[in-house]
């Protein structure tokens, strides 16, 4: 009888060891997204979703790392393979929780990268999409820094449509979607500034959609406030970099 009950005991507390090391892993893995160190990221969560692929956080955190990691890869097929594969995880994910936060921006964030490489008509097909699981992240979370850029990048690239294109989305949507003009866009990267200060990225699109919108000497303080962010990784670097070029061609 003490035989079995140590036995139970042991399995009781491997369990917890188990559980335990699952959590400090996923913890880890935030803490890498959150200092976009995009490759170790997907590392962490391809082994917590390896552990539980039916856990929607593991799986949305996964999506979002592919998306995020597969910008790094050298040929456009290999970056289309990882956003593919962070669509696919991204469904599943609200497939398993549709009141995750995390999965309805991983959607958002998949098929927006998918979108860089499309062509115009898949472009518009997706836009809507887009738009839509953006704002139900920011619903389930309205701190969400990473559905507002989406968001923002969204009415940037409509509100840049040319004419053959805008005439698409008449045929797709009966008319331009709600939004889409470069003052929604600019509201969208200014909250994400405002919960992000210390994110280059969001002050570069903002002052891009600036430029856009003729507002140059807003973009000018917009970049000069980005070139005082502390640089931490590579991928700051090369958005430092895009500041600098950016305010040299507008000065």
């Amino acid at each position: 009888m003490m035989k079995k009950w140590l036995s139970i005991l042991f399995i009781g507390l491997s369990f917890i060891g188990f559980s335990q090391s699952q959590e400090e892993l996923y913890k880890k893995g935030i803490q890498l997204m959150d200092a976009y160190q995009s490759k170790e990221a997907y590392e962490v969560f391809t082994k917590l979703y390896d552990i539980d692929p039916n856990n929607a956080d593991y799986a949305a955190r996964l999506s979002s790392s592919c998306s995020r990691y597969g910008v790094s890869m050298p040929t456009e097929a290999e970056r289309i393979k990882y956003y593919e594969k962070a669509e696919d995880l991204a469904k599943k994910a609200i497939a398993l929780d549709n009141k995750n936060a995390e999965a309805h921006f991983a959607y958002a964030l998949a098929l927006g990268r998918i979108n860089e490489n499309a062509s115009s008509k898949q472009k518009i097909a997706n836009a809507k999409l887009i738009k839509t699981e953006a704002e139900k992240t920011i619903a389930l979370d309205p701190k969400h820094a990473g559905a507002y850029h989406v968001l923002g990048r969204y009415h940037k690239t409509i509100a840049g449509f040319n004419a053959m294109e805008k005439a698409m989305i008449n045929a797709f949507f009966g008319g331009v979607p709600e939004g889409g003009t470069y003052e929604d866009a600019e509201n969208a990267f200014i909250m994400c500034c405002k919960l992000e200060p210390d994110y280059i990225l969001h002050f570069y699109e903002l002052a891009d959609t600036y430029r856009l919108n003729k507002k140059v000497e807003l973009a000018k303080a917009v970049l000069k406030k980005a070139l005082q962010i502390k640089v931490t990784t590579e991928e700051d670097k090369k958005r430092y970099k895009n500041c600098q070029e950016l305010l040299e061609d507008i000065s």
